[in-house]
């Protein structure tokens, strides 16, 4: 039960689904596909399975116990030590890398992503951009493809938007100040009925706060998400409210920061390891293990397998499944022709696991390296008929195919791969070659019915783009 001091948030009005007037659930999900295409064309998007299995955990955790949830989230990361974090249109979250390095701990980063969830399950775009529509003659289609060229390219989604809506629309990417609060209200609450402390995400803010107060160049975060002294403050108060939470360091989320340390920072190799090393030395760490990982990271990136082998075997002697240090065994066992080992290794992990990504990326890899591919094909058909939408495995099976001299074959991945990055028209072509190599009928058909839909798919992303 809320007190008197979380008055203002109780007074928030409830109206998340507000937006329904102004797009469909349909007409969002058709947005943020959209989006996802275009992000991948101009996104630095990570697709370390390791990373993408533990946001996406994370975010589905912080799901499973949000109210209102319409659509099915997809989370993803982006490459950028920028502190951000944005929602699109149909569940579609990115998280910058620089999220990671920021942040104190599992909470922390756990409070930006409820905020962002509380936004998505709110429907604020759609809200935005009802309230537009009701005074702007563009349509909400050129509002909508605005929006979703600014998120990816903000320089000319920011020109998109003062030709086709008028330059004052440009003020309401932000979020107005009543959305903010009221992600920050949903998204406490969310936080604590998944298990995190609900306090961490004003420690988050206060943090912020504190250090760009008077900076001349704010990270963007502050840029699309305002944050003034009485949100910290109500975010505080609102946390207070629930029960107090002590958690342990998070095993995963320490791992996760030292990877991105390590091969998504802008340190090099010796910088890393001098940095891993004084985190050790000073015991400047939530978790060991986790420095331990980040300097083998360090050690591989300059060529030094023995001395992170070492340090990779004891930490697997203690926790012999755990896929961050399961991953990087991997690594250095291809790096040293040892590809025997790690395909017995991965898979007996695959038959406990076949769904797994990190198992199944790393052992149609490890089959690669091996010059196996009719292997690795076997592994990666089935995968990728359960994910056609992952562009690392499409990446694979274009060379997979390649070595198997299916020339057709490899000009359908590739074609693949180019149309999850938005480039339909070189996709198409693609197809077209693949087409040429076939004397089958039923794959002939098959390919010409595919260029149909990538046609059907570059007509509806160029409206959206104009």
């Amino acid at each position: 039960m809320l007190t008197s001091s979380s008055a203002t948030y109780a007074n928030l009005p409830e109206i998340g689904t507000a937006g329904a007037s102004a797009l469909t659930i349909n007409k969002e999900i058709q947005y943020g596909k959209a989006f996802s295409v275009m992000a991948r064309g101009g996104l630095p998007v990570v697709d370390d399975p390791v990373l993408v299995e533990y946001i996406n955990d994370l975010g589905h955790t912080l799901v499973a116990h949000a109210d209102s949830v319409k659509f099915p989230f997809n989370f993803f990361l982006i490459q950028d030590n920028e502190i951000n974090a944005a929602a699109f249109f149909g569940g579609y979250v990115k998280i910058h890398t620089g999220l990671f390095l920021y942040a104190d701990n599992e909470s922390q980063l756990a409070s930006v992503i409820a905020h962002e969830i509380a936004h998505v399950t709110q429907r604020h775009l759609a809200r935005m951009m009802e309230a537009q529509s009701r005074s702007n003659p563009a349509t909400l289609a050129a509002m909508a493809g605005s929006l979703l060229l600014t998120l990816v390219s903000p320089e000319a989604g920011i020109a998109m938007l003062q030709t086709t809506v008028a330059a004052n629309m440009q003020a309401s990417i932000n979020y107005t100040r009543t959305h903010e609060f009221e992600a920050d209200r949903i998204g406490i609450n969310t936080l604590s009925q998944s298990g995190f402390d609900p306090r961490e995400m004003a420690g988050f803010f206060g943090k912020l706060s504190a250090q760009y107060r008077y900076a001349s160049k704010p990270p963007q975060m502050l840029l699309t998400h305002p944050l003034p002294e009485t949100r910290v403050a109500e975010s505080r108060n609102r946390a207070a409210q629930f029960p107090s939470v002590k958690l342990p360091a998070s095993l995963p989320y320490q791992l996760a920061k030292a990877r991105i340390e390590a091969r998504y920072s802008s340190m090099s190799g010796n910088t890393s390891l001098s940095f891993f090393n004084n985190q050790l030395k000073n015991k400047d760490y939530s978790l060991e293990a986790a420095a331990l990982y980040g300097k083998s990271l360090a050690l591989i990136q300059m060529d030094n397998y023995p001395e992170a082998d070492k340090i990779i075997d004891e930490l697997l002697a203690q926790s012999p499944r755990n896929l961050f240090y399961i991953d990087v065994k991997t690594d250095l066992d291809n790096a040293q022709n040892r590809h025997q080992q790690a395909i017995e290794r991965l898979a007996a992990l695959y038959k406990e696991m076949p769904n797994n990504s990190v198992v199944v990326i790393n052992l149609i890899n490890t089959y690669m390296e091996k010059k196996d591919f009719a292997a690795a094909l076997t592994v990666l058909d089935k995968f990728l008929r359960q994910q056609p939408d992952n562009t690392l495995a499409w990446s694979m099976a274009i060379k997979v195919n390649q070595g198997l001299g299916n020339l057709g074959k490899a000009y359908q991945a590739r074609a693949e791969y180019l149309a999850l990055h938005g480039d339909y028209k070189k996709a198409i072509n693609e197809l077209t070659s693949a087409a040429a190599e076939t004397n089958n009928n039923l794959d002939r058909a098959r390919i010409d019915a595919r260029i149909e839909q990538f046609k059907q798919a570059q007509a509806s992303l160029d409206e959206l783009r104009s």
